[in-house]
């Protein structure tokens, strides 16, 4: 277990080495230049000689390799450098926009867990043919709805119609409702497309013929005994799914106005901050890393023979 785990720890290194050295390479070779869009400009003044000595302040003057390993050494050491926008710490502006974006993702996953297990439990709890093949199309549906597009509609519907959800001086949590429904639908589908068809799967095996002849009912082998053996699967794509929310809270809070990475993002891409935009990079690929990370750890808890060593009899 031991060895799993320290090998398991040093593919997720190796994984945030890479999505690092990608990203600064990717980020390098962009057109343009953010120290020159915001001290070229002429209301600021300032003479080719000041220009450069700003780029040596921020290290552009150097060669590339070494502005890699100055950036990798900082990076490693906690240190993201500073914006050449706003001029602050890259730090003190996550500390300040993380903390939304984490609040919408986590209850969007949560929401998507629910809708996702209760659509696979409805799907295998109805019998009628006609009713469980629409809780075998939802998902299908949900996952084709693009997210800016639902996050419209539901403003319209919700807010504007029949004005359920204040858009505008919304409270703290109110103003959450529709922004984390945007996010939950289209995650949900595609956790709900494998747990029906692990569900499926688990319901023909043999240990379930033999608890519903003993006599348990079909939501009580459901519940004891298929869903357990089911989820396994699931959480897999749940990992995944989270490492997505990321990226899709973005989308969700430019759509409804929120503060947080989405507004961070589109302000450094307008800039052309590469100290953020590096940052931004490094700190999702670590949440879909740890997430990944722990949802490995946790196979072993649902299911003992995992924890069985190899050639080990069943």
């Amino acid at each position: 277990m031991h060895r799993y785990l320290y090998a398991r720890l040093g593919q997720a290194l190796l994984v945030l080495w890479a999505a690092f050295t990608l990203s600064f390479f990717l980020l390098q070779v962009l057109p343009g230049d953010a120290i020159l869009i915001k001290f070229q400009n002429p209301d600021m003044g300032l003479s080719p000689a000041q220009i450069a000595d700003m780029r040596a302040v921020y290290g552009a003057d150097a060669p590339l390799w070494r502005q890699y390993l100055h950036t990798l050494v900082d990076f490693i050491r906690g240190d993201f450098g500073y914006s050449v926008q706003t001029g602050v710490p890259v730090a003190q502006l996550l500390t300040t926009n993380l903390p939304p974006t984490l609040r919408l993702a986590v209850c969007g996953f949560l929401l998507a867990a629910i809708l996702a297990g209760g659509m696979a439990l409805l799907a295998g709890l109805t019998s009628v043919r006609w009713l469980r093949g629409i809780w075998h199309a939802l998902p299908s549906m949900f996952i084709s709805v693009p997210t800016f597009w639902l996050g419209i509609v539901l403003i319209q519907v919700f807010s504007f119609r029949l004005k359920w959800v204040p858009v505008i001086n919304p409270g703290e949590w109110a103003g959450l409702i529709l922004p984390i429904l945007t996010l939950a639908v289209p995650i949900c589908a595609p956790l709900a497309q494998i747990l029906i068809r692990s569900i499926d799967e688990v319901q023909t095996l043999p240990f379930v013929a033999v608890a519903r002849a003993k006599g348990a009912s079909r939501a009580g082998v459901l519940w004891r005994h298929v869903a357990r053996n089911a989820v396994l699967p699931a959480l897999t794509i749940a990992g995944l799914l989270f490492g997505e929310l990321i990226a899709g809270a973005l989308i969700t809070e430019t759509v409804f106005g929120l503060s947080g990475l989405g507004q961070l993002t589109q302000q450094a891409v307008n800039n052309q901050d590469v100290a953020v935009l590096q940052a931004i990079v490094v700190i999702s690929a670590t949440a879909f890393v740890v997430i990944n990370l722990l949802v490995d750890l946790l196979y072993p808890l649902l299911d003992p023979r995992l924890k069985m060593p190899a050639g080990a009899a069943l």
